[in-house]
């Protein structure tokens, strides 16, 4: 057996896993400078309107949002709240979870809205990215103005982004993590050039530059609602938080500052740009398509641009996808969804693959691009979710301050500070609901329905979760095992059970052997698995209650060990028949010359049914319905614990939630044909 504690180990800092920091965290983020500046230019009235209070203003509000949202509240508070080195809004549930029964209400409406993000991301980044390429002459001459190619090669390079998943998030941040650093260089120093045409943009990092400008109706048309395209700056902050598993905080730490500088920089040499071509009638003829990212550019490096930008907008895809692994498998643990195959692809827990997510998102992402197929109405949708799960993430950071770290002092002024400019961007956001947004609210709402779904089910059936001593009922089993009037079901009759606790099991599994239809074997087992903060674990230790026919086993496995069950029981079994502690089980008959001294297995999977009869709600009896159907769409235990080539066998039993009142039969005696005829 190992002897691996299983204790988290903190990713430490070094300029490689900063170079994969690179790569991870900061894609979101880091292709904002394509489309925020334009966003607010065109929900201002176009080009013309830029003057010079407009441009500064504007500016000012991106500068202060990415400083108090991005550094303040995810850099310097939210990444101070890790659950053993993991973020996100689910690691900081569970930090808060017993402040609270009610704190799983912001827990899932933060998660689904982000999970709805993780679908608009790629499809929002890649899409703007690509229609860059009409900003060269000689590309526009081929495709023209027609959209069906760009959506055509947006389809294509998401698709191919979702296949590479499988590789892992270190081996993907290592190939993306250069890029990602030529890209920041590159926004800097192109920044730098078009701000030395006009410093007075440097002017911008006043607050009351930004302040004026949003109340200021002559300068701002779109009033506060101009908050809800300021907010597109800092659409990747949450990346920053909920990737610090993938990476360490130490490597974001040290990356941030960077990464930061860089993208003020772009954006005050956008508004340098704006200023000096505000009064150009070629380019307020282009309307809603003229993008100042790139048309600030000079033709012979624009090419250069799009590429990078295009690599840069499928890294943002990247970043938003590992968040989406990260955010489910946290659910998960928390049962607000249901089990699924996690794949760990490196030797880091942080860094993993989720099959059945990986292809939801696909398809979503897919479905975006064919739905909304331009970039500028996508970015209707873009945003209003994610301001959603900022707030959800300040109230649970509130309690994180209040009551885990003490300091009630701070959450207040927190809570008010934060919750009243996230109040601000949420609203200003709402606008886009008929625009679009709504398609981000569905989203949200259809994951939000499955955490609750799963979440209440779960409830209800914890409400009649009844775990029995298994020494209470050796004897019958043993009588069982012994009575020849019902034949053997197999040597082994293995049952996997949730429950750790080694002198206990759950009603259902001895109602299955006792009272379903009575299930004789030679042996008993009641195996539970637990998965390691380890990468290799290989432990074991069994509870026999005094016997040679009962055994309670807990097997631990680290989180790279496939999970191949009937393997590792033959082993357990084997080294109990060793030890003495079981029988030797000979078999007769074989096409092997020499079986050795275990017999055969037969797994069998206790599933409950909701019954009419039982006395819950009709509403409760839906979800456990909905419930079980989510689950069966998930598919089968049996392949997350390599028992595919197994004899496993499915036994339904009813879920016990007391029963409704019945009434009582009274028996009567059967009337005679006389008196059916005169009743005729």
């Amino acid at each position: 057996m190992s002897s691996e504690k299983g204790a988290h180990r903190a990713i430490p800092f070094s300029m490689g896993m900063v170079l994969v920091t690179m790569g991870v965290v900061y894609g979101d983020i880091g292709t904002s400078p394509m489309y925020t500046l334009r966003a607010i230019m065109h929900g201002n009235g176009g080009l013309p309107t830029m003057e010079q209070d407009v441009v500064l203003g504007a500016l000012s509000l991106i500068i202060w949002t990415m400083t108090l949202i991005t550094t303040v509240k995810y850099v310097l508070v939210a990444m101070k709240a890790d659950n053993h080195g993991e973020g996100g809004i689910f690691a900081l549930y569970s930090l808060v979870r017993k402040c609270g029964g009610w704190l799983i209400v912001p827990a899932m409406v933060g998660g689904a809205a982000l999970l709805a993000d993780g679908i608009l991301t790629p499809a929002v980044t890649v899409t703007t990215a690509i229609e860059g390429l009409r900003t060269i002459d000689l590309v526009h001459s081929i495709i023209g103005d027609k959209q069906g190619v760009v959506v055509l090669i947006t389809i294509g390079i998401i698709s191919a982004l979702f296949f590479v998943q499988r590789a892992g998030t270190s081996s993907i941040g290592r190939a993306f993590g250069p890029i990602m650093c030529l890209w920041f260089a590159f926004l800097g120093t192109v920044g730098i050039i078009h701000i030395g045409a006009d410093l007075n943009v440097l002017r911008a990092f006043n607050p009351i530059r930004g302040i004026t400008f949003l109340f200021d109706g002559k300068l701002n048309a779109a009033g506060l609602m101009v908050l809800g395209n300021v907010f597109l700056c800092t659409t990747g902050a949450e990346a920053l938080y909920s990737d610090m598993g993938h990476v360490g905080k130490a490597n974001v730490y040290a990356s941030w500052p960077v990464v930061k500088a860089c993208l003020i920089l772009n954006y005050l040499g956008q508004g340098a740009w704006i200023l000096s071509m505000r009064d150009n009638p070629e380019l307020a003829a282009m309307g809603t398509t003229m993008n100042p990212f790139f048309e600030m550019l000079p033709d012979q490096l624009r090419v250069f641009a799009v590429v990078l930008s295009t690599l840069a907008a499928i890294i943002a895809s990247q970043a938003l996808i590992t968040g989406s692994f990260s955010i489910v498998s946290e659910a998960i643990s928390l049962d607000l969804m249901p089990h699924m195959k996690i794949e760990y692809p490196t030797e880091q827990k942080g860094q993993l693959y989720i099959p059945l997510i990986n292809n939801i998102l696909w398809v979503g992402c897919i479905g975006v691009v064919l739905f909304f197929k331009s970039s500028e109405r996508m970015e209707s949708a873009y945003g209003l979710a994610i301001t959603v799960t900022m707030l959800m993430t300040t109230i649970l950071l509130t309690m994180f301050l209040a009551d885990v770290r003490g300091r009630k002092a701070l959450a207040v002024p927190f809570a008010l500070f934060f919750g009243a400019i996230e109040s601000f961007f949420f609203f200003s956001s709402l606008t886009k609901f008929t625009h679009g947004g709504y398609v981000t609210v569905l989203l949200a709402f259809a994951i939000f329905l499955v955490m609750y779904i799963w979440h209440r089910g779960t409830q209800v059936e914890m409400s009649q979760r009844i775990n029995l001593p298994v020494a209470t009922y050796l004897g019958q089993l043993d009588e069982l095992r012994n009575y020849n009037d019902i034949p053997y079901l197999a040597d082994n009759l293995v049952f996997l059970t949730n429950d750790p606790n080694t002198e206990t099991l759950d009603r259902d599994i001895l109602y299955s052997i006792l009272d379903k239809r009575p299930k004789r074997a030679k042996a008993y087992w009641f195996l539970n698995v637990s998965v390691t903060d380890e990468p290799y674990t290989h432990e074991f230790w069994v509870n026999d209650f005094g016997t040679d026919y009962v055994f309670k086993v807990q097997l631990r496995l680290g989180f790279r060990v496939n999970q191949r069950v009937n393997e590792y029981l033959y082993q357990i079994v084997a080294a109990m028949v060793d030890q003495g502690r079981l029988p030797a089980q000979e078999h007769r008959f074989s096409i092997y010359e020499r079986t050795g001294h275990v017999g055969d297995f037969r797994f069998c999977l206790v599933r409950k049914v909701p019954t009419t009869s039982a006395d819950i709600s009709s509403w409760d009896l839906t979800v456990l319905k909905a419930k079980y159907l989510i689950r069966a769409a998930c598919g089968s235990p049996s392949h997350w614990y390599g028992l595919t080539n197994a004899s496993v066998m499915y036994e339904y039993v009813p879920l016990f939630v007391g029963a409704k009142k019945q009434h009582v039969l009274r028996y009567v005696e059967m009337p005679t044909t006389s008196e059916t005829a005169s009743d005729d």
